[in-house]
């Protein structure tokens, strides 16, 4: 069931979004694309003559916590829906049950932070730092039997069932995954972000034009193994770029000074080399950097070789040489996957490389390419220098993103197509 098909009139909807937004000391939302994201599923189920009961998270707080509540967000939300949403002070207990049967078409009900509960992701809380394996084993078994309770509890307010948060369909919680299970084929769907999203990383993964570009910024291989090792499986060019470079350098005998590098990963880098040698990837590195004698914006800078660092100095960027290279690979491609800056782009002075690099995917985009840009990082690039509308497509999910990537199958997906 797609949600175009489905008619929400009389109908109350569970709708799980990802309103997990950056707040200020002062509980002022800094950054709402999240929330904006979730608004063309909300206002076509009220439109439809629905009603919508909404489930996030906001950060991760051990238990109920001021700063996480969801109540710092719903005057927001007003405004957005321009309607006034009602508010349940926990998602569980009568009060939720309450409002939530009394809600009328077009009316709209925003649930307390629902990691208020261990159960909304089925982990143990509490736990002493000396707790024995037996008693951890008990708490998982608690929480795990707990959880189902409550799964079926936040069905039990709707009529069908709504899915619309990318970013945490990596995650089988219980508004995640398990409610999905309490609801027919018929009455479960994906959200409009959540369609976008699917249908952006099935084209990327599976609807292959080439040549095919992935460019992999981060500061740890590990954290990228997986992904980059399956990419090379799919990729015809891959730039290894970001913090990553210098654990490569090192592993060809290169000098990097400070510059960050796992140590205990030289061999895999060279592994990964060979694989992509075997499997006729270009894999493609930076030749040069631009280094800083701190880690500081205000540090002194200057150009070398990225296998030439002196002692004393780290990259924190690409050099010219390579946002060239990295630029001709990006803009002869016909789709694009970019996930991680060049640099500390945080810093303003070592932004450039991530400019270039989103600037030849504008280009590449321009000419026909299909471009996706996911991960928190990249998302914060092309938004920083305002080109996220040369892209085609820039994901919500940085977990998500990268797990799909992977080619592991998303709770949050499987739950629906089931």
């Amino acid at each position: 069931m797609t949600i175009d098909q489905f008619n929400f009139a009389g109908k109350k909807a569970f709708v799980r979004v990802d309103f997990n937004v950056p707040l200020d000391e002062n509980f002022n939302i800094t950054d709402d694309t999240r929330m904006r994201a979730a608004l063309p599923t909300l206002k076509k189920i009220l439109a439809d003559g629905g009603s919508a009961i909404i489930g996030s998270h906001l950060g991760r707080p051990k238990g109920v916590t001021e700063k996480f509540s969801l109540k710092h967000i719903l005057k927001h939300l007003d405004e957005l829906l321009g309607i006034e949403v009602q508010f349940a002070n926990d998602c569980m207990g009568e009060e939720a049950a309450a409002k939530a049967a009394a809600l009328q078409p077009g009316e709209a009900l925003l649930l307390e932070n629902l990691r208020f509960y261990a159960e909304e992701e089925g982990k143990p809380r509490g736990l002493a730092d000396d707790a024995t394996d037996e008693e951890k084993a008990a708490a998982k078994k608690a929480v795990k039997e707990s959880q189902k309770e409550f799964t079926k509890k936040l069905a039990s307010y709707a009529d069908c069932y709504v899915n619309d948060a990318f970013g945490t369909a990596h995650r089988a919680h219980a508004s995640t995954a398990l409610i999905a299970k309490y609801f027919d084929k018929d009455n479960k769907m994906f959200g409009y972000l959540m369609e976008k999203e699917v249908k952006a990383v099935d084209k990327v993964l599976n609807d292959i034009h080439r040549p095919f570009t992935a460019i992999m910024g981060g500061s740890k291989v590990s954290s990228k193994i997986e992904i980059i090792e399956n990419l090379l499986n799919k990729v015809d060019n891959l730039i290894i770029t970001g913090g990553m470079t210098y654990t490569f350098t090192k592993a060809q005998g290169g000098k990097i000074g400070l510059s960050i590098c796992e140590d205990d990963k030289l061999d895999l880098a060279l592994e990964l080399m060979q694989k992509a040698k075997e499997k006729g990837v270009n894999l493609v590195l930076a030749t040069d950097a631009k280094i800083a004698d701190s880690f500081s914006n205000d540090a002194n800078t200057k150009f070398c070789k990225v296998n030439e660092i002196p002692d004393g100095w780290e990259g924190l960027d690409i050099g010219p040489e390579s946002e060239k290279a990295f630029a001709e690979v990006i803009k002869g491609s016909k789709t694009i996957l970019w996930n991680g800056p060049t640099g500390v782009f945080e810093f303003e002075n070592f932004t450039h490389g991530s400019r270039s690099v989103g600037e030849a995917i504008v280009e590449a985009t321009k000419n026909g390419a299909f471009s996706l840009v996911g991960g928190g990082d990249s998302v914060a690039c092309v938004n920083k220098f305002g080109l996220a509308g040369g892209v085609s497509y820039v994901s919500t999910g940085g977990g998500a993103l990268l797990e799909a990537i992977e080619g592991k199958v998303l709770p949050g997906i499987a739950a629906i197509n089931e």
